[in-house]
């Protein structure tokens, strides 16, 4: 079967191969993959710029969902023909503090489905039972593809940020990530101002569409002065930075009001350098935000389920697997939002 695959450390080092198909074992699933989506993750593997352990040769791609096709000795989560999901924790330790207290994405020995063990961007992967999540018939497989970036969202926006009915919340960078926390900072009761460049101009309009109350283009209109317009001169009360940008976290750090919450969500890919002493000025609650754990996945499941999440809009391109460049490149180049690729066997 064809897969995209790391072949070697380093930048690039990625193409198209041909791969035995894999079989289910003991605790295994096999899913027939339907749909896989490109993350900014699987970009920083291009690259080869991401602090998470990587072991080449290994087929990318960790979101996705399909059909099952066999299951292994012991599985109870699921059966052949059930529509499925599955989280990209494949493994971890279970000894640690951070496994038992069901932390496991903070586990030194989680090793990631598409980065450690093979992933999604071919015919057929297989997963742990454990990680399996059946989908509500309410959740069709575009949207199940859609579920482990919405567990990010929720892990950090419920799991690690409180936020409150009517509090302002500042959403910075209008990707696939930051339109899904516009969501579930909306489903929480919150209003919400989203901030993007001129290169963002149709998704701060998407934005408006998914329930935004501001959308600030901040090359054309002064955030800080609008966030203080609608917040009586206070700042917002949380700021989701999505966008993994310095810049976004220094207008981050100046809208939030003192006392007020901060959460990382965006990866930078290299150092960057901020004025911290803001978080010691404005006794600011500043927490960062890694994957996500089965509780997230419950959440994101129900968001999606209950109609307050909508994904299928942030779905710019469908693309089969052998053209998995272009669709890194129309994700680099923000000339798509949430791309989409597809087996083509």
């Amino acid at each position: 079967m064809q897969a995209l695959v790391k072949y070697e450390k380093g930048p690039a080092k990625m193409e198209i191969r041909d791969v035995p198909e894999p079989s289910a074992g003991p605790g295994q699933v096999k899913i027939k993959v339907e749909h896989a989506g490109v993350c900014g993750s699987d970009l920083h593997i291009y690259h080869y710029d991401i602090d998470i352990p990587i072991n080449p040769p290994v087929i990318t791609g960790h979101e996705f969902a399909g059909t099952v096709v066999e299951v292994g000795e012991g599985v109870r989560s699921c059966a052949v023909g059930d529509k499925v999901t599955s989280e990209t924790a494949y493994s971890f330790c279970g000894k640690c503090r951070h496994c038992k207290s069901g932390y496991y994405n903070l586990c030194n020995e989680r090793r990631t489905l598409g980065y450690w063990y093979n992933g999604a961007f071919t015919r057929c992967t297989v997963v742990p039972g454990d990680r399996v999540h059946r989908l509500p018939a309410e959740v069709d497989l575009k949207a199940g593809a859609m579920l482990e970036p919405l567990a990010c969202v929720t892990h950090a926006a419920i799991d690690l940020t409180a936020i409150h009915r009517g509090d302002w919340v500042l959403v910075t960078g209008p990707g696939a990530i930051g339109l899904l926390a516009l969501q579930v900072a909306r489903a929480q009761g919150a209003r919400v101002i989203i901030s993007g460049t001129s290169i963002d101009r149709k998704r701060l309009e998407l934005a408006g569409e998914l329930g935004a109350e501001r959308t600030v283009e901040v090359e054309s209109e002064d955030l800080l002065e609008r966030v203080r317009a609608l917040t009586a001169g206070e700042g917002v009360d949380v700021v989701l930075e999505c966008a993994g940008h310095h810049s976004a976290v220094d207008a981050g750090l100046q809208a939030v009001r003192k006392g007020g919450r901060f959460t990382q969500i965006g990866l930078f890919g290299r150092p960057v350098t901020i004025d911290f002493e803001r978080v010691c000025f404005k006794e600011l609650a500043v927490t960062g935000s890694l994957g996500s754990k089965r509780s997230s996945w419950e959440a994101a499941i129900h968001l999606i389920a209950d109609g307050q999440v909508q994904t299928h809009p942030l779905i710019s391109h469908e693309l089969p697997i052998t053209e998995w460049k272009s669709a890194f490149d129309l994700l680099e180049n923000k000339s798509g939002l949430k791309l989409m690729l597809y087996p083509t066997e």
